[in-house]
């Protein structure tokens, strides 16, 4: 029987600069709660990004797990994700964002008798537009990113995780929270301690936001 750890970091990676990959990692690594594991779910990478992935987690394979599939998209790789882990919590952190030191604490602070939390996020954008994305339930419509469920926030228990499954599409985070709502305890609180790129230019979000305002 394999051991529990407290708290599961999903990754999942799909030809991400690895010096994005780097920095996500370390921010999970310097955490001041260690009592963790990182399963990170290659969706497919190219040859080049792998090997570099491959040499930094065997240096780390006390606290990684490594995991590769054929492309198929990061709802699939989380949910494959799930299956592969073993703590009591879990939660994602994208590729290309990272954790302040303190964000694993803070969040089973936070969570208390809750099922599953999502946070605010401290955004580092180029311009004050970047705070803006498409409404999900209008592409053509832009709202805060404080209004928004975020991937990278989502923290919750096993069962949470274990009982609804990620869909594919745009607004994933946002469809699971919403369905999570109707079996279990959840809650939306401001902690800023998930480092969220905002200034990534070719991001699905960036990407569906120029489509959607150039057309409408």
């Amino acid at each position: 029987m394999l051991n529990q750890t407290k708290v599961s970091v999903l990754m999942a990676v799909y030809n991400t600069d690895f010096s994005y990959i780097k920095r996500a990692i370390d921010s999970v690594l310097i955490q001041d709660f260690q009592d963790f594991e990182l399963v990170i779910i290659d969706d497919g990478s190219t040859a080049t990004n792998r090997e570099s992935l491959m040499q930094y987690v065997e240096k780390h394979e006390n606290k990684i797990s490594y995991i590769r599939h054929s492309n198929r998209g990061q709802s699939a790789s989380i949910n494959r994700g799930v299956l592969n882990s073993v703590g009591e919590f879990i939660t994602i952190l994208d590729g290309d964002d990272e954790y302040k030191s303190h964000h694993l604490s803070s969040c089973l602070r936070e969570i208390k008798k809750d099922d599953l939390i999502c946070s605010t996020t401290e955004t580092i954008v180029d311009t004050n537009d970047d705070y803006f994305v498409p409404d999900k339930n209008d592409l053509t419509k832009l709202i805060h990113l404080d209004e928004t469920i975020l991937f990278g926030t989502l923290f919750g228990r096993k069962k949470v995780f274990s009982s609804i499954k990620f869909k594919n599409g745009f607004a994933a985070d946002a469809d699971f929270y919403e369905r999570a709502e109707t079996q279990f305890r959840v809650k939306k609180v401001d902690l800023r301690t998930y480092i969220y790129h905002r200034n990534i230019p070719n991001s699905i979000c960036a990407t569906i936001k120029k489509e959607n305002l150039f057309n409408s």
